[in-house]
């Protein structure tokens, strides 16, 4: 099937070519599981180094009526959640009199949705995944493991909490009480983050902040996104006579080689996590 990336024009017009005088829409396609560290064998990776250069590239245009925000995360790390929601409000308020618009394509929850919310306007299609206003994180033990093969672990710290959940030390309770701290603190800051962006568009009918997500037709009704609509439906109509344009965030030169972890292994288990936070959703 031929994706709206390949349909659209992926040539953004030179900044100050004065030959061309057509208003333009440029779009920017944040695609796959937020993260800090990009691994070559994951299906694309937001963070704000690879998206920098195309959030400045889209805002630069001088006959500029919008920037549109084409989204498709399952979420993932909250910091560079936050930095790219971030980095698109300050380019956003150079420009004030220029739209930005978000469309969720499969899935646009938790750290996806929380990009979302840094546009003025959300669409989603009617079977898209929206929310999970939530925090999650997991990981593995691996001390039955290590007694099975006979293998000693051996851990010098200083500070009594340097080592807290040590994936090959038993879990602590106290530990897991200070996770869940943690996870309190991420979701009050996630939970500001939409009442500050979505304000009194938001329903009280239902609690929105309990991880749950809703399809793209519900999603409107409770006020996380404004209408039902996909980027050319929603595009032609607000802006007929512009050109459609696309920046794409740029891959590290070691990910486009394949290199993108030090070892086979590191990268496989970055693949198996990033499978895993697409697969919540069931994609």
């Amino acid at each position: 099937m031929t994706s709206l990336t390949d349909k659209v024009t992926s040539r953004i017009p030179r900044i100050g070519d004065r030959g061309d005088r057509t208003d333009v829409v440029a779009v920017v396609k944040l695609h796959g599981v937020i993260t800090p560290t990009p691994s070559p064998l994951a299906r694309g990776t937001i963070n704000l180094a690879a998206v920098e250069t195309a959030l400045t590239r889209a805002f630069d245009h001088d006959r500029l009526k919008a920037v549109a925000l084409l989204i498709n995360s399952p979420g993932g790390a909250p910091t560079q959640s936050g930095l790219v929601a971030e980095r698109i409000r300050q380019l956003a308020a150079k420009k004030p009199a220029v739209p930005v618009l978000a469309f969720c394509e499969d899935v646009a929850a938790s750290g996806g949705y929380w990009l979302a919310c840094a546009a003025d306007e959300i669409y989603a299609h009617r079977t898209s995944l929206v929310g999970s206003i939530g925090v999650i994180s997991g990981g593995f033990g691996f001390t039955g493991l290590l007694e099975r093969f006979g293998i000693e672990r051996r851990l010098h710290t200083a500070g009594e909490n340097k080592s807290r959940l040590d994936p090959f030390s038993p879990e602590k309770p106290e530990d897991v009480e200070w996770l869940k701290k943690m996870h309190t603190q991420l979701h009050e800051l996630f939970v500001d983050w939409v009442k500050q962006r979505r304000g009194g568009k938001l329903s009280e009918s239902e609690n929105l902040f309990s991880g749950d997500v809703w399809l793209g037709g519900k999603a409107v009704e409770l006020g996380l996104v404004d209408g039902v609509g996909n980027l050319r439906e929603v595009i032609a109509e607000r802006f007929p006579s512009a050109e459609i344009t696309v920046a794409e965030p740029k891959k590290p030169l070691l990910a486009r080689l394949g290199l993108g972890a030090p070892a086979a292994a590191s990268a496989m288990l970055d693949a198996v996590a990033h499978r895993a936070a697409w697969s919540r959703f069931g994609l």
